[in-house]
């Protein structure tokens, strides 16, 4: 094969520099523990901010990655400044950009790397993302140019700035194939433009001459109407069998059902014919040589691919966390450690190392924001401009549309803090701030603006450690305390001096005073080895620690003592109380129960613990006396249940005996029946033979005549109804095969012989005599075993010799599964007055709407026949089509497909 000079000159780009390490990685690194990994994971609910920002992605690339929760992280302070500058460059654009074109070729790369076969609806998909990349950066340039401060979107050009687009590829791949057609062009190859050529030639030769046959047997009556077709993928006319004579040469291809149409190949057709046969057996040939070649092409190239496609996957995600920030109303943080390029804006508080206002949870602000109008919710450039340049000033009028739902919550962290300690009541917010802060850092390193006010500010944390939430477990024979402590364990293994770490409950699920003691001792080492942690308590004594070491801080939720409800804000520096007496006050419990508390209070002192061990053991003692009594009761039961379980098996047994002996006496008494049946049916021919030798020839017809009547009575009196019982569940199983002979409902429980399978819509071909009808599957009953000695011998003999004369007559398994070629309303497709695109798709739903086993009618007119053309071509590439007619003297303009 030898492609096309112009093909030729196409050279592909330079490849790409070498990729550069991906930012995609997992947030949490526990040292052999996957299952610690998805906890973290879990326990942030990052897979849920995952999918929030997975409604905004454009590709299924991007959607895909974000709902696996596996998006870009930062894993240093640059990376992470680089995924928050390129946020903040997409923002900047004030209307969404075409993805639409971008599809994921992973699997196409892998067939052709694999040395397989590419179909043509594949090469278009690569052409067509790899031009929709290109126009994606030239979109970008232009975007940049037209701006007075084009600098701004360098971060998003930077992505894309040294990829290889595969101009060449796409190029070659637009040379050789027509993909609004979906067809190879003849200028693909200079040997594939030949074999078009002569084959198209010998058509219009092989077309004329039948048509010229087929109008002489027409007026010698040889048919009623001209007819050419094509049998055996060679083209022939129709001809009665009476007048087969006409042909003298000609060569039998196929028969028609009814034997009376033969249809012959006429003798000056046959070289014709075999011409074209080889002519497209060389056109498939040429065809797939050219898909290879193409394949191959993109197999070359998979690396530049695959290397281009990950930078669009970057500038998806970058845009989808643009619109994510949006809809929340969000700003750009600011890392402690490190500011923008180019920003201006000075820190006026360096005091504080975690500094945020108002941060609100995402996950919480969601059911808020769906009730708020676009115009609300969405801000516009020109105020996202007003601000420093990364979009990190929100305006005071779209702040002032958010509701204080979720109530925001600020964070107060001065330089050299190590450990918080926040305190407060239950249900009070201090796990939901928490996890707020977690999420924020977490957001952060992905490059996510954060639900806040004014210039939200915080370090870069290596990891994010959270143990949060009770952690018992009956298969690792966990108990609370003994998870919540493995947790810890593993938390203390692998954090940094530049790790966050968030513990909920510290110290909780054992005895106090151990509880007070371990917590004390975690929160003395963290001080030394992390960045910051925060730990949430209802122990006094660790907020005490700030008064030994500047290190530690306190903050509490704060409680309205008014309404004796929690407010969930934090009150920084401040230590907060339990408050569980005022609260059960407040709702109403007896003043004796609270002075009892209180002096129950008093004496949880120190000294009084080995007196409290006494009384919670025997409290134990006594819990334990109980569950053993329940436990003897519940096996007392279960003797019970089993003692009736055994006597209805039995029972259930002894009716199972009963039905086969009841089914043996029915087959008796029927078996006593039958021979009764024939003894009488014995005693009225030998009745017929006496009254014959008396009487002689002479009264034969009225001897016979009493002699039917009479059996036919006693068949009468033994035979039951015509219908043939069977059970539901038996029909509801069963599948008729081809060639059967089945009871049809709709022809009156009549006989009939199945022609094909059940299709997909649950009907089945059946002949009855000379009629074909399709019935429903429902409507069809299988032929008793007993009964189909019934069945007259005559009928099954004169049924295989149907069959042998089929296999005689040819290959009719096209007119068997057919059925009449008829046409109606319903399988016709009409193409005149379109466009040849419009007429494409139209015929294309057509064939994949029709039913198997169809016949489909295209009227495509004269015209200039590029309509007819087109069809033609979707007839002989279509995988449903098995067969088709063109057009002939008595159908010009309409060409019948066979469906699959």
């Amino acid at each position: 094969m030898q492609l096309s000079s112009n093909l030729l000159s196409i050279k592909p780009s330079p490849p790409p520099p070498s990729p550069k390490p991906s930012l995609f990685k997992p947030i949490f690194c526990f040292p052999n523990s996957a299952e610690s990994n998805s906890l973290q994971f879990e326990t942030l609910q990052w897979s849920s901010i995952c999918n929030q920002l997975s409604s905004f992605t454009s590709t299924s690339m991007a959607s895909s990655t974000a709902q696996n929760a596996t998006l870009p992280i930062g894993r240093t302070l640059h990376e992470s400044q680089k995924l928050l500058d390129q946020t903040s460059a997409a923002r900047l654009i004030d209307h969404p950009m075409d993805f639409s074109g971008i599809n994921d070729l992973s699997e196409i790369l892998a067939l052709a790397a694999s040395g397989q076969l590419l179909t043509i609806r594949e090469l278009c998909t690569v052409r067509r993302t790899l031009r929709a990349t290109r126009e994606l950066f030239q979109k970008l340039n232009e975007l940049a140019s037209n701006d007075s401060h084009p600098q701004r979107y360098s971060p998003l050009l930077e992505i894309l700035q040294n990829c290889d687009f595969q101009v060449g590829l796409e190029r070659k791949i637009e040379f050789c194939i027509d993909c609004n057609l979906s067809v190879i062009l003849d200028r693909a190859s200079e040997d594939l433009e030949i074999i078009r050529s002569e084959r198209k030639r010998n058509i219009e030769i092989l077309d004329s001459l039948l048509k010229e046959v087929s109008s002489q047997i027409f007026q010698a009556g040889g048919i009623d109407r001209p007819l050419i077709t094509k049998r055996r993928s060679r083209m022939c006319v129709g001809i009665r069998a009476s007048h087969r004579y006409l042909l003298p040469d000609g060569i039998i291809l196929n028969v028609s059902s009814s034997g009376a149409t033969y249809f012959m190949e006429p003798k000056d057709a046959i070289d014709l014919n075999n011409m074209e046969v080889r002519l497209s057996n060389s056109e498939k040939a040429e065809e797939r040589a050219i898909l290879s070649l193409l394949a191959s092409e993109i197999a070359n190239s998979e690396r530049e691919i695959n290397y281009l496609l990950d930078k669009i996957l970057e500038v998806d995600l970058a845009f989808a966390r643009a619109a994510y920030a949006q809809w929340m109303n969000a700003v750009c943080p600011i890392f402690s450690l490190g500011n923008f390029e180019g920003c201006d804006y000075v820190e006026e508080d360096d005091d504080l190392a975690v500094n945020i206002d108002g941060m609100q949870h995402p996950l919480l602000l969601e059911s808020c924001l769906e009730k708020i109008p676009k115009s609300v919710a969405l801000r516009s450039r020109n105020a996202i401009e007003s601000g420093n340049g990364n979009g990190a000033v929100a305006p005071k009028n779209i702040s002032q549309g958010i509701p204080d739902f979720p109530v925001p919550v600020d964070f107060k962290i001065r330089h050299g803090t190590r450990v918080v300690v926040i305190s407060g009541p239950n249900t009070g917010g201090k796990t939901a701030s928490m996890k707020t802060l977690g999420l924020a850092s977490l957001m952060s390193k992905a490059g996510m603006h954060l639900p806040a006010k004014n210039h939200p500010k915080l370090p870069w944390f290596d990891l994010i450690l959270a143990d949060i939430g009770d952690h018992q477990s009956l298969e690792q024979n966990l108990s609370t305390f003994s998870g919540h402590i493995s947790r810890i364990c593993q938390i203390l293994e692998v954090a940094s001096k530049q790790s966050l770490v968030l513990i909920d409950e510290i110290g909780s699920g054992t005895d106090p005073s151990e509880g007070v003691a371990l917590s004390a001792s975690i929160l003395q080492y963290l001080k030394d080895h992390v960045n910051l942690a925060i730990v949430t308590t209802h122990y006094a004594d660790l907020s005490r620690m700030k008064e030994k070491d500047t290190r530690f801080d306190n903050a509490a939720m704060e409680f309205s003592l008014e309404t004796l409800q929690p407010t969930y804000r934090v009150l920084w520096g401040c230590t907060g109380d339990s408050n569980a007496l005022s609260i059960a006050q407040s709702i109403g419990f007896d003043r004796n129960i609270i002075h009892c508390a209180q002096e129950w209070v008093e004496k949880l002192k120190p000294e009084q613990q080995q007196e409290r061990r006494g009384m919670l053991y025997q409290s134990l003692q006594g819990e334990r006396n109980r569950l053993k009594a329940q436990t003897e009761r519940a096996a007392s039961i279960h003797v019970e249940i089993m003692n009736i379980y055994y006597e209805i098996q039995a029972e259930a047994e002894d009716l199972d005996r009963r039905e086969v002996d009841l089914m043996a006496k029915e087959t008796q008494q029927v078996q006593q029946e039958l021979e009764d049946a024939k003894s009488q049916i014995e005693t009225v021919i030998e009745k017929f033979e006496k009254l014959l030798m008396v009487s002689g020839r002479d009264k034969l017809n009225s001897l016979i005549r009493e002699s039917e009547s009479a059996i036919a009575s006693i068949v009468k009196a033994h035979t039951p109804a015509v219908k043939f019982p069977i059970k539901e569940a038996d029909q509801a199983s069963y599948t008729p095969q081809f060639g059967e002979q089945v009871l049809v409902k709709g022809l009156g429980g009549r006989l009939a012989t199945v022609l094909e399978s059940p299709a997909d819509d649950e009907t089945i071909l059946v002949q009855y005599g000379k009629v074909k009808a399709r019935v429903k599957k429902s409507g069809i009953r299988a032929i008793p075993s007993s009964a189909k000695n019934v069945i007259p011998s005559s009928s099954t003999h004169r049924q295989g010799q149907n069959l042998q004369n089929r296999e005689y007559q040819g290959n009719l398994e096209t007119e068997l599964s057919y059925g009449p070629v008829v046409q109606t309303s319903k399988n016709t497709v009409d193409l005149r007055g379109m466009r040849v695109e419009e007429a494409s798709i139209h015929l294309e739903m057509a064939i994949n709407a029709s039913r198997p086993y169809s016949v489909l009618f295209i009227i495509h007119g004269m015209g200039t026949g590029a309509i007819k053309e087109l069809a033609l071509e979707i007839l002989r590439n279509h995988a449903r089509v098995t067969n088709y007619e063109p057009e002939n003297p008595m159908n010009y303009g309409c060409t019948i497909a066979y469906v699959k």
